[in-house]
């Protein structure tokens, strides 16, 4: 590690400065375009008509559902990732066997499968009209297209790559051999998961959540096609703000979106001090 760092100063004393400059200067002009006059229009358009019509916005009954509903699916789902995520990780970094290969790249489908797509298999699986398990679904009388939880799956569709993608890398990386001597010394399955395993995975396995929650709160493409966009019923944020826009409530709008960006600033915040622990970590391995 000191070596690559040597080499890296070395690399940027030999670059003239207006190349440094000019990278620099390509980068900020990117962000600002793209990511800080946006961010702060947002907050503008929020606050144009005053602070009283802003908290009218974020008062509304509606506005309160679709946050809990937004809050309530993104605990689901990432719970659900984090289980299969870890799963999925020491079944691919711990055992071998016939078709791993063919798991990781399952494990990857969602990230090339569009949203949409996701949202309308689960509508051909589950509508109660048309859907292959509809038999069974209105037997029980159990609705899951147009409810919470067609919600709840088709956001975890979407986001479950995320924990498991994190982890299986670095489960990689740190091997077999902590558990293999664990095994020795006696330790069951469990004892080796908490003793062994999650400590030296548990900032991936953080950030693996933080980038999970901050997509299951934003996902709109999936949401939108099973939820029918029943209001105070199956709006998420993202869907409540499409229909606040739609309605010409521009300030209602930009208000809501406002609470959906301080939570993606909040996620940002805490993505940087998990990256700055991860990597830490990584060198105090390296170092050992």
């Amino acid at each position: 590690m000191p070596f690559e760092i040597t080499n890296t100063r070395k690399l940027s004393q030999k670059e003239p400065g207006w190349v440094v400059l000019s990278l620099l200067g390509i980068v900020l002009i990117y962000l600002s375009l793209f990511l800080f006059v946006p961010l702060i229009a947002v907050f503008y358009e929020a606050f144009s008509k005053g602070a009283a019509v802003y908290a009218l916005a974020i008062t509304n009954p509606m506005t309160f559902h679709a946050i809990w509903l937004t809050l309530l699916v993104a605990l689901v789902s990432v719970t659900l990732t984090t289980i299969f995520g870890i799963s999925a990780a020491w079944t691919v970094t711990k055992f071998d066997f016939p078709g791993k290969s063919l798991l990781i790249t399952l494990i990857d489908l969602p990230f090339a499968i569009s949203p949409v797509i996701c949202g309308l298999m689960y509508v051909l699986l589950y509508s109660t009209n048309h859907g292959w398990f509809a038999p069974i679904l209105n037997y029980f009388d159990i609705k899951v297209i147009f409810a919470t939880p067609g919600i709840i799956l088709a956001t975890a569709l979407v986001v479950f790559p995320f924990v498991a993608r994190e982890l299986i890398p670095l489960m990689q990386a740190q091997g077999r051999e902590e558990e293999i001597s664990a095994v020795v010394l006696g330790a069951n399955g469990w004892q080796i998961f908490w003793r062994v395993t999650l400590p030296n995975i548990k900032w991936g396995l953080l950030y693996g959540l933080i980038l999970c929650n901050a997509r299951a709160m934003g996902e709109f493409g999936a949401v939108s096609v099973v939820s029918g966009h029943i209001r105070g019923k199956t709006n998420t944020m993202p869907l409540h703000i499409e229909i606040l826009y739609n309605e010409y409530q521009f300030a209602a709008a930009f208000a809501v979106s406002s609470l959906l960006t301080l939570l993606a600033l909040v996620t940002l915040i805490l993505k940087s001090l998990i990256e700055s622990k991860l990597h830490n970590s990584k060198e105090s391995e390296v170092r050992s």
